[in-house]
């Protein structure tokens, strides 16, 4: 697993558990509002680009849990995680909106929301409120949970399906015929 120990400005944001405590405790006794929120982002779509964005909008820092590659083929089956999660993080890690990336190996983030309590837990409004892990923790310690609502059209399973599938090319429009004014 990558550690923000090696120097590589990308990699410093690809961190272990106790260094996104050790880093962003800090920033939040500093009043800043750190914002965390999860998932496999398999394969990065616009759906999970415009999710993360929102998510960061609510605070002052992003962490972003991401599932390891055991805890994905649990959730997901066989053939999935189609990217590893050095890959997926690195991805993560590089966009604007995310300040760290935590990898976690446990089917849900709660231990990493518990110990890292942030002031903002966000996840995609697909998940009903009462179902939401790590809920009972951030409200306990006076954090919000905010849900942010999915991206209609964009999901990797689907993506993953129309591959498999072989997707048949959809018939282009024939450009309009070019009339020559006389």
């Amino acid at each position: 697993m990558f550690s923000g120990s090696h120097g590589d400005p990308l990699h410093s944001s690809i961190l272990i558990l106790e260094e996104a405590i050790l880093r962003f405790g800090r920033e939040k006794r500093n009043g800043r509002r750190v914002v965390f929120t999860n998932g496999c982002f398999d394969l990065l779509h616009p759906g999970h680009i415009r999710s993360l964005e929102l998510a960061r909008e609510l605070g002052d820092v992003l962490i972003v849990g991401l599932n390891s590659d055991a805890s994905v083929r649990q959730l997901k089956g066989e053939g999935r995680p189609v990217i590893s999660e050095r890959e997926r993080a690195e991805i993560l890690a590089a966009l604007e909106s995310v300040d760290a990336v935590v990898i976690f190996d446990d089917l849900t983030p709660r231990e990493v929301i518990a110990r890292l309590l942030p002031d903002v837990l966000v996840k995609g409004g697909d998940w009903p409120g009462n179902q939401i892990v790590g809920r009972e923790e951030v409200e306990a310690a006076g954090g919000r949970v905010v849900s942010i609502p999915v991206v209609p059209g964009y999901s990797t399973s689907a993506i993953l399906q129309k591959i498999r599938e072989g997707e048949k090319p959809q018939p282009k429009a024939a450009p309009p015929l070019a009339r020559n004014p006389d």
